[in-house]
Parts: C-alpha cells; structure tokens; sequence
C-alpha cells in the first residue's frame, strides 16, 4: 500500500532561479517538477524524514511506499524527476539489489539511501553500485535532508549529461571511421594524373549518405571519373552509394563501355533499393591519354566546371533521366568536350548549391559559378575547400548545409613543355 504523507508544491516554486544565474541553454534542475519518493517499512521513521522536510528547505512532494515493489510500481507511472529516499532493509528485498532494482526500473532516478548508525560501510557500497548519497538515520536534521536531495539530483544531471556527452563522442568517433572506410581512394597507376576530393555531409544527419564518386586509371592510361548522388539520407541510401560505387569500379575494371555502365547501375539500383521511389543522378567522364578531350555521360546530374587556367565556365552537356526514374527506359549520350593543356574539371554533388542564403532564395548555380570565378587563381585543393566553405558560409545562418556535399576536381598535369 502507497501512502501520500504529504504534498506540496513542485521544487521549482521553492528554488526560482535567479534572472541570469543558469544558461538558458542548460537548465538547472530546480527548473524541473521533481519528487522525493520515500521507500521506507517503518511509519516512525517514515513520519520523521516527513518532519524533517516540511522543516527544511525543500518544498517537494512527498509519497511514501511500504515496499520496493510498491516503490517500483510508482516509478514506472511518474515521468517527472524523482529523488528517492531508499533504506535498505525492506520487507520484500535486502541490502544493494533494492538501489540496482531501481536503476533498471528507472535509470534517471536519484538515490539518497538511508542506513542505521552501524551501517556507514554499506552506505559506501550503495554509491558504489550508482546510488548518489547517503545517510546515517540518527544524524539527519533537516538542511542535511534537503542539502542530500538537492545535491543527489544534481549529480544525477551531471551523470546524465556526462553519459550523453560520452555517447555523442563515441558516436562521432565511429562515424568518422565509417566514412574513411566508405571513401575511396582513387586507383591511379602514375602521378601524370591529378584527383582531389572533399566530402562534406550535411549538418542535418552527419554522417556519409548517398553521394558517391571514385576515380580509375585503365592500363591504356585512360582515366575514368563518375560522381553520383542516391536521393534521402540515411545509412540506407550509404549503403545503396557504396553499393553503386564498387559496381561501377568493377566495370571499369572490366572494360565496360561508359553507356553500359549507366544500365548496369541502374539495373543495381533497381535490384538493391528499398523504396521505389529512390533514384540516383550520375555524371560519368572518361579522359584518354593526351587530355585534349573528356567523353561525359550525364544522367540527371547537374553541369561541371571547367578550369582554364583562371577562366572558369559551366558546363552542361547534353543529358538523360536519373537512373531508376524510368527503369530501363533511359536514354542516355555521351558528349566529347575539348581540354585545354592542363585544364580542370570540377565535378559536385547539387548540396553544393542548393543551401539557403536567405529565407527564399539559395546560392543556385549561377551564384556557385560566380563565387568559382571569385577563387580561380587556387589551386586543387585549396579551390575545392574554398568552394565548400563559401557555400557553407553563406547557409551558416539558416541552418547550414542540409545536403551532402561531394566534389572532385580532376585534371592532367602540365608537361615540361606546356608549362
């Protein structure tokens, strides 16, 4: 049987937290509704601690239960903080296994247990096993009562908060992992060819999702470039990237024609997706030796950017449909475009260009060339990164990139003789 011994108003009508003294960002916990469970057999000690908390500083509402099983009963209806006054002698349960009994029922729960004056060691194991206090029955006046109970849910907030914290650490540790793993390193067979990457994932999920790319060199020297991105986010549409990636590798590696390869893909596409609504964009480039042309194949991907020495423009060759729009009804082209000597291209995914600069409008294309042209004179690396924090930066006060981002630069390095 509960008893209510006592009720009165929530802790934060006793505590009100003054104007400046608690980060609105980190409320205190006398900002929350909390409760003092008393689990104790012994209606004389039940009735003192009761005493001793209408005298004291708290003003918290007190339930009394007889039993751990009555205890844990409560616990499982009440949703709002609780401090638990535990003794650990009850009719149906001994010494420690009542403060582990309750941490399963409810892992938030503060525990001040509550021993006899020659049971001082027993208080030490209980903290021990996760309980935040205790006190020796005997000695207990009342701003000892209340300091234990405010103090016990204080460490049980700074528990919480420093479990959390370790999780996200964990969390972000493994999701880098996971992304180096994802990642490819591109398969060159000399340095005559130069590929820089940057893969950027959206704020809104952080972790690697459906934009893919990689880089072959043939033995013939040809090198192959495919850039793509799966539509959603999540560790499905990762796995559905990944998945398109190595399929595409492997048919470079056979020898697959670059029009073959988009059927191929999208036949794997269609096999591996879960939704059929999921679709992937695709820009395919093959640059022979010589790198005085590039062979593109678009497949509802957006254009690229060429690099002549500081002169940039956009290009965007003749396309088909997204693979797994239409499947096996897409038709697509391949385009052949000329190269300067040491010309770049610069393929991305649309995440790019598409985040917000203001509250109706967004960076687009032109604004993405516009801000290429800015930056011209850097170089691979520094141009790509600079590309990237510039969309970033212009998104960074409406929430920041909300899309994954991929870019690949990709170009022929200049011989003695055309430097």
């Amino acid at each position: 049987m509960r008893t209510s011994l006592h009720s009165r108003p929530p802790v934060a009508a006793a505590f009100p937290v003054q104007a400046g003294s608690v980060p609105a960002e980190r409320p205190s916990v006398w900002d929350l509704n909390a409760a003092i469970l008393l689990v104790e057999d012994d209606a004389g000690d039940a009735l003192l601690v009761e005493e001793m908390l209408a005298d004291g500083e708290l003003d918290s509402a007190l339930t009394w239960c007889k039993t751990l099983t009555e205890a844990l009963t409560f616990l499982r209806r009440h949703r709002t903080p609780v401090c638990v006054l535990l003794d650990l002698h009850l009719p149906d349960v001994h010494g420690l296994s009542a403060v582990n009994r309750i941490l399963e029922t409810t892992p938030d729960a503060a525990i001040v247990v509550l021993t006899g004056l020659a049971e001082a060691e027993a208080g030490l194991d209980a903290v021990a096993a996760g309980a935040q206090d205790y006190l020796v029955k005997g000695r207990i006046d009342p701003q000892a009562l209340s300091r234990a109970v405010r103090y016990a849910l204080q460490r049980k907030q700074v528990e919480r908060a420093a479990a959390a914290l370790r999780a996200t650490q964990s969390m972000a540790q493994e999701n880098a992992r996971l992304e180096r793993g994802l990642l490819p390193v591109p398969l060159l067979h000399d340095d005559s060819f130069e590929a820089v990457a940057r893969y950027e994932p959206g704020r809104a999920h952080g972790l690697l999702s459906g934009d893919f790319y990689d880089v072959v060199q043939r033995p013939d020297g040809t090198v192959h470039a495919v850039i793509g991105d799966v539509s959603g986010h999540g560790a499905a549409e990762a796995a559905l990237g990944v998945c398109l990636r190595v399929a595409w590798r492997t048919a470079v590696l056979c020898g697959t024609d670059q029009l073959e390869q988009l059927a191929l893909l999208e036949e794997i596409l269609v096999a591996e997706r879960s939704d059929p609504h999921v679709f992937a964009t695709v820009t395919s480039l093959v640059l022979p030796p010589g790198g005085d042309h590039v062979v593109i194949v678009r497949a509802g991907h957006p254009g690229l950017l060429l690099r002549d020495g500081t002169d940039i423009e956009w290009v965007e060759p003749e396309g088909g449909i997204a693979l797994g729009l239409l499947p096996g009804h897409g038709q697509w082209v391949s385009t052949e475009h000329a190269l300067a000597p040491g010309a770049g291209l610069v393929l991305f995914t649309d995440g790019l260009f598409e985040g917000r600069t203001g509250q109706d409008t967004r960076l687009g294309e032109e604004g993405l060339l516009a801000m290429a042209r800015d930056r011209s004179t850097l170089p691979a690396r520094p141009f790509i990164d600079a590309l990237v924090a510039g969309a970033a930066e212009g998104a960074a006060p409406y929430g920041g990139l909300a899309d994954d981002v991929a870019v690949l630069h990709l170009a022929w390095k200049r011989t003695p003789h055309e430097q």
